[in-house]
């Protein structure tokens, strides 16, 4: 997916969040970007995605978990990068053409959440519409993880774990 259409499909969600009355069923619809990490599809809403990039050079720094690979340099803002798959106990990502940097936009709100950060992905899947019916919360069993995932999103022919945003920037160092 280009990074054109995504911005297209960011600011068609923007505007209609943003206009009043509108289309009430549309409120219902999540607009999410599917990609894969490991062998799963995993998707965030596209809102929190402040744009997907090529991997670019990355500095490590001491003493951060090993899923932290380093900080790197965006237009001016340093921020850090995550390995997914490390984070999600898969081991360490492969970097393949395929690889990309979600940047994810952090919300300040005093609870810890601070900032911008990208995340290694192994690929990326598709743009992805779901029904809030279609999406249930993450099962009980799921008690290590489940505070990162915001729920699992049930399609035609599969389900899609959604992960929480504020979950994944919730900085750990």
């Amino acid at each position: 997916m280009s990074n054109e259409k995504l911005e297209g499909i960011i600011k068609r969600q923007q505007s209609q969040l943003s206009s009043p009355g509108g289309d009430k069923t549309d409120d219902d619809i999540i607009q999410l970007v599917g990609f894969i990490v490991g062998e799963e599809e995993y998707a965030i809403p596209i809102l929190n995605i402040q744009e997907i990039i090529k991997p670019i050079e990355f500095t490590r720094v001491p003493s951060v978990p090993d899923y932290v690979l380093g900080v790197f340099n965006m237009r001016g803002n340093v921020m850090p990068l995550i390995d997914l798959a490390q984070r999600f106990n898969l081991g360490a990502s492969k970097m393949t053409p395929q690889t990309r940097y979600i940047v994810l936009r952090g919300e300040n709100n005093g609870s810890g959440v601070n900032g911008n950060a990208g995340f290694v992905i192994d690929r990326l899947t598709e743009a992805i519409k779901i029904h809030k019916t279609r999406i249930d919360p993450p099962p009980e069993t799921l008690t290590k993880d489940k505070d990162m995932i915001y729920g699992i999103g049930k399609r035609d022919n599969s389900i899609l774990t959604i992960l929480k945003v504020e979950a994944l920037l919730k900085r750990e160092f």
